[in-house]
């Protein structure tokens, strides 16, 4: 009848808390204190090295009945009233020599104090060693510790386990990539686990490292810690970072290609870099026409290649990278290169001198042009000009004077990214000149 009282009591009642009242006498170490979860209903959790000679004192705020409960894995509802708990005034105390890991409850006239006790002896953190097994994953790497650290589980007031995190320390040497120096750098990584298990899986380690074991957070506070280091791990994981970075062109007579991708008008010159890790040996830039890269039509096995794209339509650069066995293998991002159609169009006027920067130059307007010659002659055949880049143009002079308004002609080859010939001739009038030669010397040729 007691018991089934509690429970009605238990279900109605507040978590009130007066854990500042509990103390324990007899202990060999100190007392850790650990706040659990609101949700568990308890105040705290003790833990104690021994519970050997230890006893538990509330120490009650009136002179209300206190009563005593304990309970187990089944929760407050099955909790059941302590025996031998002895009163001296206000102080109330209970032997918790031989309990072993258990709930309490106690109970001063309608305030409850819920708490769990844990013994630490029956859970001994014991670390003896710390083996590597021979066959290892690429992504993941597993330690076979010896010794002990069982999961130290405590109960809601309502049966629900927790387990008490022993902060175990597994602690190890990685590469990270830093932007800043654009390569892998070495850094110290630290796993923490809440319990000792059979194998320890870990990320694996990008350069040859020990593992060092260390632990647990209770005997660390005692000052007993215990540590356990593997042999040497000869790293077979492989990583890498990579990046494009496309040499600009600004060209005011360019068209284009409009969108973020890389490439656009022809020849555009991309360098590719990578960043890897110890355990790369063999790397390779490949490029191919296939997004599946089922036809690799070009290969370099070099960290960084610059490479100039000429031909029209869609190319695919990846990086790979595998360690000396070959078993491990990394594949990066695919890189997205895309060159337009061939332009060329030639205006036929021009009107050099007449104002500055507003149309006092010929330039042609050209996209993906990859091969150009131009050539620019007077009414008598007189070449004037000739140049080769399709970026250029002519401002109007021939040695140093701007030639008079007229009628001028060019001749032009090219070729463009997707192999279309061009073979162009025409008029260029130039207009509005303010030249040098007089009006007797316009209608003269023009001598070599």
């Amino acid at each position: 009848m007691k018991k089934a009282l509690l429970v009605i009591v238990i279900a109605s009642a507040s978590y009130a808390s007066l854990t500042a009242a509990i103390s324990f006498n007899g202990v060999s170490h100190d007392v850790i204190t650990v706040s659990p979860e609101s949700s568990t209903g308890l105040n705290s959790v003790y833990v104690i090295y021994n519970l050997n000679g230890v006893t538990a004192q509330y120490t009650a705020t009136s002179d209300a009945k206190v009563t005593w409960y304990r309970y187990s894995n089944l929760g407050g509802g099955y909790a059941e009233e302590v025996s031998g708990v002895n009163k001296a005034g206000r102080n109330y105390s209970y032997q918790l020599t031989g309990t072993g890991d258990m709930g309490y409850i106690i109970e001063e006239g309608t305030t409850r104090t819920y708490f769990w006790v844990v013994d630490y002896s029956r859970h001994h953190f014991n670390i003896t060693g710390l083996d590597i097994p021979t066959e290892q994953e690429c992504d993941m790497t597993a330690l076979i510790p010896s010794g002990s650290g069982d999961k130290i589980i405590y109960y809601s007031i309502t049966g629900v386990p927790k387990e008490l995190d022993r902060e175990i320390q597994l602690t190890y040497t990685t590469l990270e990539y830093s932007s800043d120096n654009e390569s892998y750098v070495q850094k110290t990584e630290i796993k923490s686990l809440s319990h000792l298990p059979a194998t320890i899986h870990t990320q694996a380690p990008l350069c040859d490292t020990d593992f060092t074991l260390s632990g647990d957070i209770f005997l660390k506070q005692w000052g007993m810690p215990q540590e356990a280091v593997s042999p040497i791990f000869n790293t077979i994981s492989v990583s890498a970072e990579t990046r494009a970075s496309q040499t600009e062109r600004d060209n005011d007579n360019e068209k284009k290609e409009e969108g973020s991708q890389m490439g656009g008008s022809a020849p555009a010159e991309i360098t590719f870099s990578a960043a890897t890790t110890d355990a790369a040996i063999f790397k390779e830039w490949q490029f191919s026409y296939d997004p599946e890269f089922n036809d690799i039509t070009t290969r370099y096995n070099e960290n960084e290649v610059t490479y100039t794209f000429t031909d029209e339509g869609t190319t695919y650069v990846r990086f790979t990278a595998n360690n000396a066995a070959g078993n491990c293998e990394y594949i990066g991002e695919t890189y997205e290169v895309f060159i337009g159609a061939s332009r060329l169009e030639c205006p036929n006027a021009f009107s050099p001198g007449a104002s500055e920067g507003v149309n006092d130059e010929w330039k042609v307007s050209y996209r993906s042009i990859i091969d150009f010659e131009c050539h620019i002659f007077n009414r008598w055949g007189v070449k004037l000009t000739s140049f080769n880049d399709p970026s250029q143009g002519w401002d109007g002079k021939y040695k140093g004077k701007i030639v008079p308004s007229g009628v001028y002609y060019y001749v032009i080859k090219a070729t463009g990214s997707d192999g279309k010939q061009y073979n162009l001739g025409g008029d260029i009038n130039v207009i509005k000149a303010k030249g040098n030669f007089s009006s007797s010397e316009e209608d003269s040729q023009p001598t070599d």
